[in-house]
């Protein structure tokens, strides 16, 4: 299964970077830039080719008929957030439940530019005890991959700048709503 993605993404141009985790179990994952729709396609086409099955929290909304069952095909996980949830104790219980476990977030929260990330990856991770890896997408130089790992310091703060730093070089599909150092 892993020679059909590699094939598609060759098809359009992408080269994915050899760059990754090995002997990982469970991690969160942060991507950037996200700006465009293409990201997740792109983006599960290049976990398949690792062999990786990325697991992502999605508003159960999205879950309705017809779409529900392919979105958690694909490794959508429904989340309430209508309620006063605390979905960072349900993840860290996703990753207690599970042997193996790649949990994906894209911290802008949109595809649109937001100099305010969401902080919960951050906070799954510390409190799963599991690592986090740094995910990227550049489409100027049609790459992607694994960046790095990153041991949260529990500076939030300073980790998330650390991490906008990282992934400020590459850029998105729209360039103008990717990550920005300057806010």
């Amino acid at each position: 299964m892993r020679k059909l993605p590699s094939f598609i993404l060759r098809l359009f141009g992408w080269k994915i970077d050899q760059h990754t985790p090995v002997g990982v179990a469970k991690c969160v994952v942060v991507m950037g830039p996200h700006t465009s729709n293409w990201d997740f396609i792109i983006g599960k086409m290049s976990f398949m080719r690792f062999g990786i099955k990325g697991r992502y929290l999605i508003k159960k909304e999205a879950f309705k008929f017809p779409f529900g069952w392919l979105l958690k095909r694909m490794g959508g996980i429904p989340v309430d957030r209508s309620k006063n949830n605390n979905i960072t104790d349900q993840a860290v219980q996703l990753f207690k439940g599970n042997d193996s476990l790649y949990l994906v977030f894209t911290p802008e929260g949109t595809r649109d530019y937001s100099p305010d990330w969401k902080k919960g990856f951050y906070y799954i991770a510390q409190k799963a005890n599991v690592p986090i890896y740094i995910g990227y997408m550049d489409y100027k130089k049609k790459i992607g991959g694994f960046h790095s790992v990153f041991e949260p310091t529990s500076d939030v703060d300073k980790d998330i700048l650390y991490i906008k730093g990282i992934l400020s070089q590459f850029q998105g599909r729209y360039p103008e709503k990717g990550i920005r150092m300057e806010d």
